[in-house]
């Protein structure tokens, strides 16, 4: 991890009985079925970047954070965030959590805390990264595409 990134890493409790945390087997039934690639606004997103022309990896492992997608070509990865695990709107969002507190808000925060980590070492290793969430991606592709488009043909000249 990047030396510049001085933060207090967050702690996150385990999820586990033996830690307080109970779950019911409909709300871990819920949790299962949410997926951690291929969701509807990354798939939008790519088959728009495909169109205009652009060639990339998926949830590429070689660089920190797997991010969703990378040019390597132009030296640029995007992630497309969804809004509860990454924190959107965390300062007014924490407050309304009602069950497992002490679990979901360290957790949460400690994803943020990765989020920047992540991109001050791609950033350290000479990537551009983009972060959409996505409701941007949902309501606003084609802004979203606009702002990634421009980036790559300013990277061709």
């Amino acid at each position: 991890m990047n030396k510049e990134y001085k933060e207090e890493r967050i702690i996150v409790p385990r999820f586990n009985e033996e830690s307080g945390f109970y779950t019911t087997p409909e709300r871990s039934k819920i949790m299962g079925k949410i997926r951690g690639k291929n969701t509807i606004p990354e798939i939008k997103f790519r088959k728009a970047l495909w169109a205009a022309g652009y060639r990339y990896r998926i949830d590429y492992r070689k660089l920190i954070g797997k991010p969703d997608i990378v040019l390597n070509k132009y030296k640029t990865a995007i992630f497309i965030d969804g809004e509860y695990w990454h924190g959107y709107n965390w300062e007014e969002r924490k407050h309304k959590i009602k069950t497992n507190k002490e679990f979901w808000i360290p957790k949460i925060e400690r994803n943020i805390q990765r989020d920047k980590e992540v991109n001050l070492e791609l950033q350290h290793l000479g990537y551009t990264v983009f972060r959409f969430w996505e409701r941007e991606i949902k309501k606003e592709l084609d802004e979203c595409l606009d702002q990634v488009i421009t980036h790559l043909q300013s990277q061709q000249s």
